[in-house]
């Protein structure tokens, strides 16, 4: 990357830019910007008091195993928010760890059936004692009476923001 921006010298002669650190205001209003701020800080948070190689979306596929036993990789992947072919990337991920067994569906062999293996429970364990004090970390700054409502709020924008990335056109595109 180049150098930063900086203000000018003591009397002109050689004149750099001036130093910014505050983003643009109309970005900052942008719900966008302040949605890849949150998830990049939070992907560092997670590196750093969670699990440096368990990932968010592979925490949240051996939840999901734990909560729905014998689902197939298919199904779980809705419920986790992922795309079935990055669903199937994390599970050959988690596979190869010895964290989840795939199996065949015996009604349909396209089917692959996911358990949790004693490793991938007791990581599992281990991970979310982790997680629940990141979360309340993260939530910190909200009063606690208003902490279920913000996670609410998120969750509502979550799946609206899936929806709007669902459609072929936006209200006043022509």
């Amino acid at each position: 990357m180049g150098e930063p921006l900086r203000r000018g010298t003591d009397r002109g002669e050689h004149r750099r830019p001036a130093v910014v650190t505050a983003p643009p205001a109309d970005l900052v209003a942008a719900p966008g910007y302040g949605a890849r701020r949150m998830y990049q800080a939070y992907l560092a948070a997670w590196s750093r008091h969670v699990d440096p190689v368990l990932t968010g979306p592979q925490f949240a596929v051996l939840s999901a195993i734990r909560a729905y036993p014998e689902s197939d990789q298919s199904s779980l992947a809705g419920a986790v928010a992922l795309d079935t072919s990055t669903m199937a990337d994390v599970c050959r991920r988690m596979e190869r760890r010895g964290l989840i067994v795939r199996t065949e569906s015996p009604r349909d062999a396209r089917r692959k059936i996911l358990s949790l293996t004693g490793d991938g429970a007791a990581a599992l364990a281990e991970v979310t004692r982790r997680t629940r004090r990141l979360d309340a970390e993260l939530l910190a700054a909200v009063p606690q009476d208003r902490r279920s409502e913000i996670a609410g709020l998120l969750n509502t924008l979550g799946a609206h923001w899936e929806a709007v990335a669902e459609r072929t056109s936006l209200p006043g595109d022509d």
